[in-house]
């Protein structure tokens, strides 16, 4: 689906610095969604909800999952996996 990665940084940016990305999704209906579970307590839970809502409610087409151990980065074959599969993807951590 995609020929390159897109990482966004959650650190935010120094007052009055700009950063641009590639332009947002033009909307969910049709796409595929991923999330990368890393094992945090209750992300499953949010995983699951996030699911339910982005399929009911905006149409997404499908959603892919792929847990990973605690703070062991998800490896490079599991990043491309999921950029060609998904048109975005979520991770993040519950508690």
């Amino acid at each position: 689906m995609a020929d390159s990665i897109l990482a966004y940084d959650p650190v935010a940016p120094a007052h009055g610095e700009v950063r641009h990305s590639r332009r947002a999704l033009d909307g969910l209906a049709g796409k595929v969604v991923g999330f990368i579970d890393n094992a945090k307590p209750n992300f499953n839970y949010l995983a699951d909800d996030l699911a339910e809502l982005l399929i009911g409610k905006y149409g997404v087409a499908g959603v892919v999952r792929h847990r990973k151990r605690g703070q062991v980065p998800a490896g490079d074959a599991v990043i491309r996996e999921l950029a060609e599969q998904c048109d975005a993807v979520i991770t993040g951590s519950g508690d």
